[in-house]
């Protein structure tokens, strides 16, 4: 669930701040050093910031996340043209944008990032259309390599795996985004921070994850506990570490319920058109 950061109207003649942007994954803690290459993405059309996302290193200049980041915003009409990548930790302190139009002239966030690139969606992404195959995921290709360390996309299939195994322990994820903290009516707390969460794996099956998600509850099951995604972690890792020490990307965070409550959805990166699509960009696979 990606943050917006602005309304677009009559092509971007008038462009009006909406919220501010946010960060934390709901009830986790602050990540500090504990994932170095998950960074906080602003995606641009024309110069003018859209929406901001996570996203993680998974090739020396390739920063993966999803395709609603990525791609056309079918309410919108419009797709991004241009992304920025931050790496710190957070909190990431604004800069000197007013808060419309297009940022150039600004600096610091959300207009100036450590390195910049370009947004690529998966060909199949088409605005949730195609649900639950929605394809949603995407890269950015960036301008120069930032050196922060690669995570290993999962071997082919590895979640099927992991689901036959369910009935005899619960499969833990971790979790990590820059999104908001906590969402309710009239109340959003987001501090632009990456932090770090545990999420269980609740089915890959249902008519909702269709082999395609990994569908996931927090680590209470019931939306109180840590661990819960929100919006700006759209884009994030889920992570998963074997028997073996191997620590895996299973999926990027994808969609999630009102107030960002309970059920989270990740898009599955262990699939034949996931590892194709990456293979093309030079990500190693394993």
């Amino acid at each position: 669930m990606r943050q917006l950061l602005t309304a677009i109207a009559a092509g971007v003649a008038a462009v009006a701040l909406l919220t501010a942007p946010a960060g934390a994954v709901q009830g986790g803690t602050p990540d500090g050093n504990g994932h170095p290459n998950v960074g906080l993405s602003v995606f641009y059309y024309h110069g003018v910031p859209l929406w901001r996302c996570s996203g993680t290193m998974v090739a020396a200049q390739v920063y993966v996340t999803a395709g609603h980041c990525t791609g056309i915003d079918p309410s919108l009409g419009i797709a991004p043209d241009h992304a920025e990548v931050w790496f710190d930790s957070g909190p990431i302190l604004r800069g000197n944008y007013p808060g419309t139009g297009s940022c150039a002239g600004y600096t610091g966030y959300p207009c100036k990032g450590d390195i910049g690139g370009l947004p690529h969606p998966h060909p199949g992404w088409n605005g949730f259309l195609t649900f639950p195959n929605t394809h949603d995921m995407g890269v950015v290709v960036l301008d120069s390599a930032p050196s922060k360390g690669l995570s290993k996309i999962a071997p082919s299939g590895y979640l099927d795996g992991l689901a036959n195994k369910r009935g005899q322990q619960n499969v833990n994820f971790t979790v990590v985004g820059y999104g908001v903290q906590f969402e309710r009516p009239n109340l959003e707390v987001a501090v632009r921070q990456r932090f770090v969460g545990t999420n269980q794996l609740q089915n890959l099956r249902s008519h909702i994850a269709g082999g395609y998600n990994l569908m996931m509850t927090d680590s209470n099951g019931n939306g109180t506990g840590r661990g819960g995604t929100c919006f700006g972690d759209s884009g994030g890792p889920i992570f998963h570490t074997d028997d073996a020490g191997n620590t895996w990307l299973v999926a990027v965070i994808s969609f999630g319920t009102k107030y960002c409550k309970g059920t989270s959805g990740a898009f599955r990166l262990d699939n034949t058109q996931a590892r194709d699509f990456l293979s093309g960009f030079g990500v190693p696979l394993n």
